[in-house]
C-alpha cells in the first residue's frame, strides 16, 4: 500500500504569508494592506484608494489621520503654519463666517464641553479664513464650514488647513468661485444621470418643475450638513476623498434612485417633491450606495453626460485638473522617509557653527514639534508616529 506523499510548502515565508492573509477576516486584511501601502516606498496610493472606496471605508480615524494626507499628497512634515488671528477681522468673508460657524453647534459631539467646543469654533473660523487669505482666487460659500468641521474634528487644525487647501483648489473649486454657475452646472449632472437609469422617475420629476435645488446642500457639504451620524459623514468623506470630484453628484442620484417608490408616489408637484427629496433619510444602506454610485460612474461617465442638452460647454475646474492631480499623488515618500530627512536638516542646522546657525533655529525645531501635534489635535500624541511607528498599534487591531 503506497503511503500519500507529503506536499511540501511553497517557499518559507512566502507560503506562510499567504496562509496567513487567506486566515485573516477582511477588516484585519484591510489594515495590513493599508499598513503595507503607507510604507511602499513610493507610497501606493492605489491600494489606499480602494481601500477608501471598499466596504468599511479607512475604519478607524486614526487611520484616516495617516490616509486622508495621501490621497491629496500632503507631507505631513511641512505643514502652514498655525493661523494669526491679528489679521482675521479685516478679512471680506469675517462676519459671515463667524455667523455660519456660530450657527454650527449641532456639527459638534454630544456632549462636549462647552469650552471644548469653543475652542474648535474659534480654529474653525481661523482655518477658513486662513485659507481663504493664502488663496485670494477661491470665494466663501455657505456650507463650507460643514466640510472643514468635519476634518477639523478628526485631524486637528493645521492638518485641516493644508487638507482644505488642497480640496479648495481641486474637488470643491468649482464652488468657490464668484458666482455658482458652476455649482449649478454640476447639478445639471443629476437629471442626465436619472434619464439613463430610470426614464420614468426622470420623467416624473421633469414634470413636477421640482429641479436639482434639493440637492443643494448635500454637493456643497459632502452631505455633512443633511447627515446626522458622524459615522457616515466620515464614510462618505473616504469615499469621496477617493473618487473623481464628480462622485457626490452621482451619490445623490443613487440616493434618489433608491427613492423612486417613495418619489413616484408623491403629488407630481415641485413642493411635494422637493420637501420629499430634500429631508435626506438617516438609515440609508451607506454601502449599498457607495457601490452603486462607482458602478454609475463607470457605465455612465461624465464624459458621456455631457451629450445631454442640459450640460452646454463648461470649463469645471475640478475635472479639468483631475488627472494631474491624481498624477501629483504617485510620487510621494512614505512617512518614516518623511521623517528621516526632517531629522537630517534639522541636525545640519544644529552642527553648523554657532556664527552659522540661524538665529532662530530652536524656535524652527519647536516649530515642527508644534506642527505634528497639531495634525491630530486632541490626539496630540499619536500623530508623532510615522506609518512605520504605528505597527504594534496596527498589529494590536488586528489581534
Amino acid at each position: 500500500m503506497k503511503k500519500a506523499r507529503k506536499r511540501l510548502p511553497a517557499s518559507g515565508s512566502q507560503a506562510s504569508v499567504r496562509r496567513h492573509e487567506e486566515q485573516l477576516p477582511w477588516k484585519k486584511q484591510k489594515l495590513l494592506d493599508i499598513h503595507q501601502a503607507l510604507n511602499s516606498d513610493p507610497v501606493d496610493i492605489e491600494t489606499l484608494r480602494r481601500a477608501a472606496l471598499s466596504e468599511g471605508g479607512l475604519l478607524t480615524d486614526d487611520i484616516r489621520r495617516k490616509v486622508w494626507p495621501k490621497l491629496l499628497s500632503i507631507n505631513v512634515y511641512n505643514l502652514p503654519p498655525k493661523p494669526s488671528k491679528d489679521v482675521r477681522e479685516d478679512h471680506k468673508d469675517y462676519r459671515q463666517v463667524v455667523l455660519d460657524v456660530r450657527r454650527s453647534m449641532r456639527r459638534f459631539p454630544k456632549g462636549m464641553r462647552v469650552d471644548e467646543r469653543e475652542v474648535l469654533q474659534e480654529q474653525l473660523i481661523d482655518i477658513i479664513l486662513d485659507v481663504l487669505r493664502r488663496n485670494p482666487q477661491l470665494y466663501y460659500y455657505q456650507g463650507y464650514h460643514d466640510i472643514v468641521v468635519t476634518f477639523l474634528l478628526v485631524v486637528g487644525e493645521r492638518m485641516t488647513i493644508a487638507i482644505m487647501e488642497k480640496l479648495s483648489n481641486h474637488h470643491l473649486r468649482d464652488f468657490m468661485d464668484p458666482t455658482m454657475d458652476s455649482t449649478k452646472h454640476i447639478l445639471n449632472y443629476l437629471m442626465p444621470i436619472l434619464e439613463r437609469v430610470d426614464r420614468e422617475l426622470h420623467d416624473f420629476m421633469i414634470r413636477s418643475e421640482v429641479g436639482t435645488i434639493f440637492a443643494l446642500s448635500w454637493l456643497i457639504t459632502w452631505y455633512g450638513y443633511v447627515l446626522s451620524d458622524f459615522r457616515h459623514v466620515l464614510r462618505l468623506y473616504d469615499f469621496f476623498l477617493a473618487s473623481h470630484p464628480l462622485m457626490a453628484i452621482y451619490f445623490a442620484a443613487v440616493t434618489v434612485l433608491y427613492r423612486q417608490k417613495e418619489v413616484k408616489s408623491s403629488e407630481c408637484d415641485m413642493a411635494s417633491v422637493h420637501h420629499l427629496l430634500s429631508q435626506m433619510p438617516q438609515d440609508l444602506p451607506y454601502e449599498e450606495l457607495i457601490g452603486r454610485a462607482q458602478s454609475l460612474f463607470i457605465s455612465c461617465p461624465p464624459s458621456l453626460l455631457t451629450q445631454s442638452a442640459a450640460l452646454q460647454p463648461h470649463n469645471i475646474i475640478a475635472i479639468s485638473t483631475f488627472t494631474d492631480f491624481q498624477t501629483s499623488t504617485l510620487r510621494q515618500r512614505p512617512d518614516s522617509v518623511l521623517r528621516q530627512q526632517l531629522h537630517k536638516r534639522h541636525e545640519n542646522q544644529l552642527t553648523l557653527p554657532m556664527s552659522t546657525q540661524p538665529a532662530n533655529t530652536n524656535q524652527l525645531i519647536k516649530m515642527a514639534v508644534w506642527g505634528l501635534s497639531a495634525t491630530l489635535g486632541a490626539a496630540a500624541l499619536a500623530v508623532a508616529q510615522t506609518a512605520m511607528d504605528w505597527a504594534p498599534e496596527f498589529l494590536s487591531q488586528l489581534f
